[in-house]
């Protein structure tokens, strides 16, 4: 008998009345979580997205993968006049983001509520 394991990562997109894109990660951010991470960063067009919250406060674990994940959705969105924020990371999560500087390059919000309406 075999049992399913859980996804390692689930990711869940809206967009809020304003049009910013909220992506709520869950789980695991790695070499294989990466590639679905970039689908649900791309809009309906297969285009970047101008405004975009990455919810971090449930992702347990995240290597250089979500850090390029985050540094590409940064560039995309900084290209078309846009911006990328953080919301709700773990302790261990923004201090992996602290480690590579990216908290100064675009801004960590203690909570999805503070990262919408900053």
């Amino acid at each position: 008998m075999t049992t399913m394991e859980p996804p390692r990562l689930s990711v869940t997109r809206f967009t809020t009345a304003d049009g910013i894109v909220v992506l709520a990660l869950r789980g695991e951010v790695d070499l294989t979580t990466g590639a679905e991470i970039q689908r649900a960063l791309l809009g309906p067009d297969g285009e970047a997205t101008r405004h975009t919250v990455m919810d971090l406060s449930q992702v347990t674990f995240m290597d250089s993968t979500g850090i390029n994940a985050l540094i590409g959705a940064h560039q995309a969105a900084t290209a078309i006049q846009g911006w990328v924020r953080v919301a709700g990371p773990t302790p261990y999560i923004l201090r992996v983001l602290q480690l590579v500087g990216l908290d100064t390059v675009m801004p960590c919000y203690p909570t999805l509520h503070q990262a919408l309406s900053s």
